[in-house]
């Protein structure tokens, strides 16, 4: 009989999801979806390994969310956060992103996300969508000026029934 087993830290030799930068990663996270929702764009764990990459819009509001982070979990810790400035808070992409779905365009929306960095909102669309410029500048006017980036894409299947 097979047991599940905890999630390997190394993969091809390299560290991978690093308890500390997990740790201090959640609780910022916890932070950044909370009270500092202005701020917070986007992080990435163990970028470089054992850190936590933290986009935010604002540098001194990014500091005080590690801070609050760091209070909220005494055992996680801040100084494995490394700060950079973000152009958008993920709540703003969130937004940006709820007013394109649903609406008629003229190519389907497939799938939505922010992009990596939190400069904008990626797109999933057809490959027709993804080529058209004037489909791109439309979903820019919409969400206000934010970047749009468009990339080929296919139509969710549905899990069930």
């Amino acid at each position: 009989m097979l047991h599940p087993s905890a999630p390997p830290t190394v993969i091809d030799g390299t560290p991978d999801n690093t308890p500390s930068a997990t740790r201090i990663s959640q609780a910022v996270g916890d932070q950044g979806y909370g009270a500092y929702a202005d701020v917070y764009g986007t992080q990435a764990n163990d970028f470089p390994v054992g850190r936590v990459a933290l986009c935010v819009t604002d540098l001194g509001r990014g500091r005080d969310l590690v801070k609050a982070a760091a209070k909220a979990d005494p055992g996680a810790d801040p100084t494995l956060v490394d700060l950079y400035v973000s152009r958008y808070a993920h709540r703003e992409l969130a937004k940006a992103i709820d007013k394109v779905f649903g609406k008629k365009l003229a190519f389907p929306l497939y799938s939505a996300s922010a992009t990596a960095d939190a400069s904008g909102i990626r797109l999933t669309t057809s490959a027709a969508g993804a080529r058209s410029t004037s489909f791109r500048h439309t979903l820019e006017r919409a969400v206000g000026g934010i970047p749009v980036v468009l990339e080929q894409g296919e139509p969710a299947i549905s899990l069930t029934g």
